[in-house]
């Protein structure tokens, strides 16, 4: 998987550099909280500041740790036919309609395969994706059936991290100023740029968090929104008990706090397509 991380940041740009920033961005709140936040006048003599540093790099780890598997999991490529297949028909002057339902078997005429249901094809993957939600420049991958929720995860411990150090800044600057000029002033320019990088990225998280739950609970990723191919509203999952069972799709039947953790424990492997249906399509 990493050849072909390194081959998607070849053909999209953002994949490399989204990526580079997102560490960044980490490194640095992470930094600022230890060096500037914790040791700063306020926090620096408090009994909870060991707790806070553990904690926070401990959301730190597990926001790294679903990043990785989120960029290195196979997203559900569907499979290329081991023997090439015939796709003249599709490119001759006769009409034929390649795309029939969501339920149905369809042919990809990009890459040339046959594809199972609600599978789509991505642009910078040139390869088609099971329950492709979208390909996101932050994770360098597209996001799909296998790895949906790493980067679930991901956007959970981002929001949470940036909250955490937007509070631990709040309380910096609430307590007791102390110490010398010199020293309120380099702190207090982190904590304002810590505060903005926190409230950026924690909006931006939430809104993404946000909209990858609703297409879960709706069962309708973004392209089949965008291309009006959902289920109708009728068709829709009602119910808690309906809605519970497609996030343990995504998640896993285990444990619910199994879902906080970055492993494949109780997760679904996925359905074992064939490169080829099992009838015409």
């Amino acid at each position: 998987m990493a050849a072909a991380a390194a081959a998607r940041c070849g053909r999209d740009p953002c994949g490399a550099l989204c990526p580079l920033l997102a560490y960044l961005s980490v490194g640095y709140a992470d930094y600022a909280v230890l060096a500037h936040v914790l040791h700063g006048p306020a926090l620096r003599g408090s009994p909870w500041c060991p707790f806070h540093a553990v904690t926070f790099n401990l959301i730190v780890l597990l926001l790294l740790a679903c990043h990785t598997r989120a960029v290195f999991a196979d997203p559900g490529t569907v499979p290329l036919p081991g023997t090439a297949i015939d796709f003249s028909d599709l490119r001759s002057a006769a009409p034929r309609k390649t795309e029939q339902s969501p339920e149905e078997w369809t042919v990809c005429s990009r890459c040339e395969a046959y594809r199972p249901p609600r599978a789509h094809h991505c642009r910078v993957c040139h390869r088609c994706v099971r329950r492709m939600d979208h390909h996101c420049p932050w994770i360098n991958n597209c996001v799909g059936e296998l790895n949906q929720k790493y980067f679930i995860q991901f956007l959970f411990y981002a929001g949470l991290a940036s909250a955490y150090a937007a509070g631990l800044v709040l309380v910096a600057w609430l307590g007791p100023a102390g110490g010398d000029g010199a020293e309120n002033r380099v702190q207090t320019a982190h904590c304002i740029v810590l505060l903005l990088e926190s409230l950026l990225f924690g909006a931006f998280v939430t809104v993404v968090f946000y909209d990858q739950v609703v297409s879960i609970i709706t069962d309708e990723p973004v392209p089949e929104q965008l291309r009006g191919r959902g289920l109708k509203e009728a068709k829709r999952p009602r119910g808690c008990r309906a809605k519970l069972a497609l996030l343990q799709g995504v998640f896993g039947n285990g444990c619910v706090l199994a879902w906080l953790f970055p492993c494949s424990c109780g997760t679904p492997a996925g359905p074992a397509y064939a490169p080829l249906p099992a009838c015409d399509v």
